[in-house]
């Protein structure tokens, strides 16, 4: 999806935090309904985990926002397939080890610094493989801590102390670091917190109401900073 794409989805983006829902408008000409892809990467982690993480994300999308959500469930894309090229915004989670070929970084890479957008979720596990291999596709860029001031923040939502803490883990603080590109943020992380499994099923974690409601918030914030810049 092209910039001018996102830009007339990023106009349906209505709701703010505390307002009902915004109400279904057209769909601009020429925007295209917005979807979603899970990144199937190799070496032995467990990237389907999540399982029911982006279902519910699509759906409060569609339930929140008045953007148009294409389709009720992720696509799964590999890093070395042409079809990441069809999503601007492509999620990865897990707790093991993530590993990319020379051929799927260097397409990586392209789909990132051409207006894609990657979310990795720490699943309590992924991050020494993640940072090793984002190192690999962005060799002279830092993984960055964001602010608490960052845009990603203070969306349609607000979280003036950054990212929610949804699970324990190390039972630190929950973090948020970011690859920027050409001025642009292109890949989030979001480190020792757990969205995703906020974001499941309530039968799967069994997380309070408070909690799932503080994940599908900060998930709507990160898909509709994606859009709009």
């Amino acid at each position: 999806m092209n910039r001018t794409a996102f830009a007339l989805l990023a106009a349906l983006a209505l709701v703010v935090a505390g307002a009902k829902p915004a109400l279904a408008e057209p769909t601009p000409p020429g925007a295209r309904a917005f979807g979603m892809a899970r990144l199937k990467y190799g070496g032995g982690g467990d990237w389907y985990e999540d399982r029911t993480s982006l279902v519910n994300l699509m759906r409060g999308l569609g339930a929140r926002t008045s953007i148009p959500v294409a389709g009720d469930h992720e696509a799964v894309v590999e890093p070395a397939s042409a079809a990441l090229f069809q999503y601007p915004f492509v999620f990865a989670c897990g707790h093991g080890n993530m590993k990319l070929t020379t051929t799927e970084v260097a397409n990586l890479r392209r789909y990132l610094t051409n207006g894609g957008f990657l979310w990795i979720d720490d699943d309590f596990g992924i991050d020494p493989s993640f940072r090793r291999e984002m190192k690999r596709v962005f060799p002279d860029a830092a993984l960055v801590e964001l602010p608490f001031s960052h845009p990603i923040f203070h969306g349609l939502y607000e979280f003036p102390q950054g990212l929610p803490k949804i699970h324990e883990h190390d039972g630190g603080p929950a973090k948020a670091f970011g690859i920027v590109q050409g001025g642009r943020l292109v890949v989030f992380y979001s480190f020792d917190c757990d969205l995703g499994d906020g974001l499941e099923d309530e039968e799967v974690h069994h997380d309070p109401p408070e909690k799932r409601e503080a994940a599908m918030r900060m998930a709507i914030n990160v898909v509709h900073y994606a859009m709009t810049h």
